[in-house]
């Protein structure tokens, strides 16, 4: 969905980028730090080095996601309130 700014459109693709970019690199980075331990170990961190980033990821999906629908209702409210007043003539 196109944003109403492209300043505001370029900010959140930004965000949503480094958020992956924080997630794949704290997984990466665990997993090599405790592959000397063992791989289960090095799996286990690498699963917990990328819930940060990919808390961020959902967080910013669900703000985009609230912000579409309420532009939404705000379409379907200007549609309702032109067929009431089309029924009431």
């Amino acid at each position: 969905m196109r944003r109403s700014s492209p300043t505001l459109s370029l900010l959140i693709n930004f965000l949503l980028g480094a958020s992956w970019a924080f997630a794949l690199l704290g997984a990466f980075a665990l997993f090599f730090i405790f592959l000397s331990v063992g791989i289960v170990y090095a799996l286990l961190s690498s699963l917990l080095g990328s819930l940060p980033g990919l808390f961020f990821v959902l967080l910013i999906e669900y703000f985009l996601m609230r912000e579409e629908k309420l532009h939404e209702l705000k379409k379907q409210t200007k549609l309702l309130e032109e067929l009431v007043a089309n029924s009431k003539l």
